[in-house]
């Protein structure tokens, strides 16, 4: 259908839009076309001004080129006349050559040297020349190249015009930004301005402010260029000596003065030009006579206008400049105006008053970082002069020199107070309190001044807001200061070095006024690196001296002298502070402090040590045993001597500041002692008295660690114990002083006892002096003395046990009981406990409380007496261990079971979860016990005798373990029938009523800990007691129950870090005709049967090295067979087990181990194993024994002729007896050929290896007869090859 028509008149409009279109393209067009035209002749007009300047420097260069060429070859051209002994000719005048300007900007300044001489050499002689010919011929006449225009009346008449060429491109060249063109242009000016007096300095300056000149029409570069430039040239001026010259020639000359006022003129013109217009000026001085500074230095023009404003708008450059003047003039000047004080002396400048004055000067000068500003040195040095500190202030003098002594303490006094108002007005208050930058010049400033500092000025640069400053900056990575932070904490540890006391004053600035935070918050190391180095017994002591100090508030600025001090003649009152009140919010960073002080006393001793002896005297950076056994005694004992004056020192500290209080004043005297003792001013808090006592049994347990090294056998070591108790005598006898708080009846009855038991010791063990019972005695010394200290830490709770202690020291040591038994009646009597049990009582009522150090002195004492242990005792620490808070999931609440029970109730709970690991098809058990299978448990078996005891998985559990006794039904007990049996348990149940389960599972573990602790000290010193076999069983149920209770993990691998270590793998073992066989047959089933049933991989471990220990104790004894006959059941019930439950966990790998070590069990169980693998109900049952009938088979036939001989006919009589069952069990195999490959190949190589064995045993008639026809059949189909031997003797 065809559409309408359109209108002529659309047409037309259609087109006219077209045609508009196209003018609108068209327009368009020509214009891109007229810019692209443009931008074509703009390019090419460009490119072609490009060429020009190209085309310029080309014919430069060429001409250049030509004329090196030239001057080069014409040297080499040979003589055109005959020489003539006469004057030289004109046209042999000596010339210039351009080429040495060239080498004045070469980078290397040996080039630079070289030229800047080969120039003034040159311009001599053509000088002396133009001068020889009164300066009418010129070298242009000659054929010379005519190198500058001359101009006229520019003060260079008398010049040559090769030198008057030189001056003006030397004063060009130093303008100039290439290369090193600055330095060599210059000295080439200085050489030539002071080789050629002609040249009139006033000229010069002329010329360089001509030529040099700088306008405001020019670029900034090259402005830039042009100071500079006159920089460099005035300081040729200045450094050729030729102002000094004029000067000294002509006093009334102006030269002086003109050329300070322009080159002062020059320093204000741009910031950076300051400071080297000062050394320009400072050049020139130095070569000026000091009666020229007052009157042409200091008058030029606009220097005292310079000095007036310097204080006011800061300027570092105008206070160098005066100081440096200073030290040339003798008389004082009115000119520096605020800069300098008048009179001038170093104490004036330092004073507070004047540093304030001057302090914008200080601020100002950190233009010019990360570079020092020249101003920092000068200071330093008058503030730190050589001959400030000759000497330390605490070597004593001799008396000859008391003269010089008040002298030299004066000087140092000026100095000390100097260096505080420089730190605290520039340092702490101008610079640290301002901006990064100006922090940034601070740390570089003291790391100039720090190693010029005296010992005892350290702390006055390190204040209080260095320290925090430091602090805020190394908070944050980011922050634009902590990479110079970490610079300056890095030098500081080089600047204080091996000086003693420079770290002391570090560490001390450092804790003091961070309280003690400081590598905490700035998350370093630096104090704790300072500390360590203190490695030295003099470095211990100044240390510990130091911390004292602070302790007490002495330090080098303390605001008065305490004048409060009481001596032992003054009968004053006893008074006491029962408790000390905490410190308020105001004083807890002072307490923190104290705390910190206290905390790190005895951490010193760590770092003094053998080692670092050995280090120092062979420079080696590691220690052996040899090292330290191969040294002198002299040298053993010099070093003991040290460490005890450091032990003595830090425990009087911690025994005056933690036990007692001074009840007049903050010091007190002791006659006796002949020492001061003093306390802060502020009494300080009881949490910080028991923080001393602890300290101070870390220290006596250093100590007795100390006495057993064995690099210090046979050296006498001091007894520290013995000395803190008579100190300890001595401080409770005075008058005015009194323990930190009052003791209770019992606690005081106490305390006095164990004074006076210790004390009998110790004249006892001098009297013995070496042996067993003077050990015995020691020992119990240093427990008496960490039980006294309890008494004082904790009040009213360790009075009875410390009686106890001291009855039991009666008991084991008669002699230093006296005859006083009043207190041991009821211990004498027939019914009486033995000495053992009621000491081990006491250590078991110490032990959930006691601290750390008290449980070191048990242990040593336990070790020394643990022979004499009875077995209630014994069974008694095994209660505690195997003590559970939380009842078994299996059992009802109350239950009165036995220990058999709980061994059921545990195995039914295996069985309950057998359905989580094993599945209901044979297939699928099939794969599960195909990937644990034969060939992995063989690997692991192996290596459970080396694996250690630490790596024992806390998610263990075993099964079956009941404690050998059969009488322990604790587990099964309430907290009050606990109660009435352990009197030490059942005070932990009772605080568990009040405080909670978590309270009583906290005391619980540790108690447990340390009475394992006991019982491992056991074990290694009685490793064959009989008792071992009791200590092994309940530790194995003990590790049981604290995995069904989910348990610590600490507690699960202390255990089993004992059981491995201490009975598996100790060298000696149970052997005494005394055990019983049942007892061993109990331990051994329980341990195949957890080894067989367990679901973690850990106690079976553990399961399987039971068993093979407890095999070992039944094979030592050579028990007769008929007895040995269950041990054999055991293992045969085992395999019932296996062959019949899908879902044991047997693996053949630790029945081929027991079989490997113990060959006699295979025996046993061979036909039976053949029996039960002929009549298998799981076809991969059946394959997996195989392995273990191989192995039985192994380990009876012998595989060398020499052993043949031996124990062939063994291996012979047993296989005839079972040779029917092997043939069963062949026929059994190959008729039930495995589907699976691997299955398979199992079967053939087991069939294989039966043949081999009857082949080398020479039953293959034997075998040929009991075997089946059928079976015959299938060996031939099966086995092919291998059966041949057979067939053959068949046929």
């Amino acid at each position: 259908m065809a559409g309408k028509k359109r209108p002529s008149s659309a047409v037309e409009d259609g087109s006219g839009g077209a045609a508009k279109a196209a003018r609108l393209v068209e327009g368009e067009n020509g214009a891109a076309a007229a810019a692209a035209t443009r931008r074509r002749s703009i390019k090419a007009k460009a490119m072609k001004v490009q060429r020009r300047k190209l085309r310029k420097e080309w014919d430069k260069e060429r001409n250049r080129l030509a004329l090196e060429i030239e001057e080069q070859s014409n040297p080499r051209k040979p003589p055109q006349r005959p020489p003539t002994p006469a004057v030289a000719p004109t046209t042999d005048l000596p010339a210039l050559r351009v080429i040495v300007f060239r080498d004045l900007a070469s980078s290397d300044a040996s080039v630079r040297v070289s030229a800047a001489e080969a120039l003034a050499k040159e311009l001599r002689e053509v000088q002396e020349a133009y001068d020889k010919f009164g300066g009418k011929k010129k070298l242009a006449e000659d054929g010379a190249v005519q190198l500058e225009a001359e101009k006229k009346d520019d003060g260079l008449e008398n010049c040559s015009p090769s030198l008057r060429y030189a001056i003006r491109r030397l004063i060009r060249g130093v303008s100039s930004s290439r290369e090193c063109a600055r330095q060599g242009f210059a000295l080439g000016l200085t050489l030539v301005a002071g080789t050629f007096p002609v040249i009139k300095v006033e000229v010069l300056m002329k010329l360089i402010v001509e030529m040099l000149e700088v306008s405001s029409s020019m670029k900034r570069q090259d402005a830039k260029d042009n100071l500079l430039g006159r920089l460099f040239a005035y300081g040729s001026l200045a450094r050729s000596g030729r102002i000094a010259a004029e000067w000294i020639s002509d006093n009334s000359t102006q030269v002086v003065k003109n050329f300070v006022s322009d080159v002062i003129a020059l320093a204000g013109k741009k910031r950076y030009l300051s400071e080297p217009a000062v050394s320009v000026i400072l050049d020139m001085v130095e070569k000026l006579p000091d009666e020229a500074l007052p009157t042409e230095v200091l008058k030029a023009p606009g220097m005292h206008e310079w000095f007036e404003n310097a204080s006011e708008v800061g300027d570092p450059d105008a206070l160098f400049l005066a100081l440096k003047l200073q030290e040339r003039l003798n008389t004082d000047s009115e000119m520096f105006g605020k800069l300098l004080p008048a009179p001038f002396s170093p104490d004036k400048f330092f004073t507070r008053d004047h540093l304030l004055s001057i302090a914008p000067c200080f601020k100002e000068s950190i233009f010019c970082l990360p570079r020092l500003h020249s101003l920092w040195p000068l200071v330093i040095n008058m503030l730190t002069p050589e001959t400030a500190f000759p000497l330390d202030a605490s070597v004593p003098l001799s008396c000859d020199k008391k003269h010089k002594k008040s002298k030299k303490s004066s000087l140092s006094e000026n100095i000390s107070s100097n260096i505080h108002s420089f730190c605290e007005v520039v340092i702490d208050e101008s610079l640290l309190l301002s901006s990064h930058d100006r922090k940034h010049l601070a740390l570089n400033i003291l790391l100039i001044l720090l190693p010029r500092l005296p010992p005892s000025c350290i702390e006055i640069a390190l204040s209080s807001k260095l320290v925090h400053c430091l602090m805020d900056v190394l908070t944050h990575e980011k922050s634009e200061l902590y990479n110079a932070g970490q610079h300056f904490l890095m030098e500081l540890l080089n600047i204080v070095g091996d000086d003693d006391e420079r770290r002391a004053a570090a560490v001390l600035s450092f804790r003091k006024y961070s309280n003690g935070k400081f590598d905490s918050i700035t998350k370093t190391q630096t104090v704790k690196q300072l500390v360590a180095k203190f490695n030295t017994g003099s470095g211990c002591m100044l240390f510990v001296h130091k911390l004292i100090s602070l302790f007490v508030d002495e330090g080098p600025f303390a605001d008065e002298p305490s004048d409060q001090s009481q001596t032992t003649d003054e009968n004053s009152e006893v008074g006491s502070i029962e408790e000390k009140d905490p410190p308020s919010q105001g004083t807890s960073n002072s307490e923190f402090l104290q705390n910190w002080i206290i905390d790190t006393m005895p951490r010193v001793l760590k770092n003094l040590s053998l080692d670092t002896v050995v280090k120092s005297l062979k420079d080696a950076e590691e220690v052996t045993k040899s090292d330290l056994m191969s040294l002198p005694d002299s040298v053993k004992v010099k070093f003991v001597e040290e460490k005890f004056r450091v032990q003595t020192e830090i425990m009087k500290f911690l025994a005056v500041q933690g036990l007692f209080s001074a009840s007049l004043g903050t010091e007190v005297t002791s006659f006796e002692l002949q020492e001061k003792f003093k306390w802060p001013k502020a009494a300080i808090s009881s949490s910080l008295c028991r923080l001393c006592i602890q300290q101070l049994q870390l220290l006596l347990e250093d100590a007795q660690k100390g006495e057993s090294l064995i690099y210090l056998k046979g050296i006498e070591c001091n007894d520290l114990g013995s000395y803190f108790m008579c100190f300890l005598k001595t401080l409770c006898s005075i008058p005015s002083v009194s323990l930190y708080r009052t003791l209770s009846n019992d606690d005081e009855k106490a305390f006095k006892e164990i004074l006076a038991m210790e004390s009998r010791l110790f004249h006892e063990e001098r009297k013995i002096k070496i042996g067993p019972d003077a050990n015995k005695m020691h020992a119990f010394r240093y427990l008496l003395i960490q039980l006294l200290l309890q008494v004082l830490l904790r009040p009213d709770k360790f009075f009875e046990a410390a009686i106890d202690l001291v009855i039991c020291c009666k008991k084991a040591f008669p002699a230093a009981a006296l005859g006083d038994s009043s207190e041991e009646d009821e211990y004498n009597g027939n019914d009486a406990p033995k000495f053992m049990d009621v000491l081990l009582d006491t250590f078991c009522s110490l032990l959930p409380h006691t601290s750390g150090p008290t449980c070191y002195a048990i242990e040593q004492v336990f070790g020394l007496f643990c022979d004499e242990i009875t077995e209630p005792g014994l069974i008694q620490m095994l209660k505690i261990v195997r003590k559970d808070l939380k009842p078994r999931r299996s059992k009802a609440a109350g239950s009165d079971t036995d220990e058999d029970d709980e061994d059921d109730d545990f195995i039914d709970m295996e069985d309950a979860n057998e359905s989580d690991f094993g599945g209901s098809d044979d297939d699928h058990a099939d794969e599960s016990e195909r990937k644990s299978g034969a060939d992995d448990m063989d690997e692991e078996v192996n290596k459970n005798d080396e694996v250690d005891s630490e790596k024992i998985e806390p998610e263990v559990r075993t099964e079956n373990d009941g404690d050998i006794d059969g009488s322990d039904d604790s587990d099964a007990m309430d907290d009050d029938a606990m109660f009435n049996i352990e009197p030490h348990l059942g005070r932990l149940f009772k605080e568990r009523k009040i405080s909670g389960n978590e309270s009583f599972y906290s005391q619980l573990m540790p108690f447990k800990l340390r009475v394992l602790t006991l019982l491992e000290i056991y074990l290694h010193k009685n490793p064959g007691k009989t008792q071992v076999l009791t200590v092994c069983s309940s530790l194995i149920k003990a590790f049981v129950d604290s995995h069904v209770g989910n348990g610590s993990k600490q507690l699960q691998q202390r255990i089993g870090g004992i059981i491995q270590k201490k009975i598996f793998k100790a060298k000696d073992y149970p052997k005494d005709d005394s055990v019983d066989l049942s007892t061993l047959e109990a331990l051994l089933g329980k341990s195949v049967w957890s080894a067989s049933h367990s679901r973690f991989k850990a106690v079976a471990s553990l399961a399987q090295n039971s068993t093979f220990w407890v095999l070992k104790i039944i094979d030592a004894r050579n028990f007769p067979k008929p007895e040995l006959e269950r041990v054999v059941d055991i293992f045969r019930n085992t395999l019932v087990d296996y062959f019949n439950n899908k879902n044991s966990r047997l693996k053949i790998g630790f029945l081929k181990e027991a079989i490997r070590r113990y060959p006699w069990i295979g025996v046993e169980i061979f036909g039976f194993l053949l029996e039960k693998c002929g009549s298998a109900k799981y076809e991969f049952r059946r394959v997996e024994a195989l392995d273990l009938l191989d192995c039985i088979i192994r380990c009876v036939v012998p595989s060398s002729k020499g052993e043949q001989e031996t124990d062939g006919l063994s291996a012979l009589n047993l296989l005839k007896r079972h040779l029917p069952a092997i043939c069963e069990l062949i026929g059994e195999l190959l008729t039930n050929w495995p589907e699976k490959q691997s299955r398979r190949k199992e079967v053939r190589r087991f069939c294989i290896r039966v043949l081999d064995i009857m082949l080398k045993l020479n039953l293959k008639k034997a075998f040929l007869k009991i075997l089946k026809p059928d079976v015959y059949t299938l060996c031939q189909s099966k086995l092919g090859d291998a059966f041949k031997p057979f067939s053959m003797a068949n046929q």
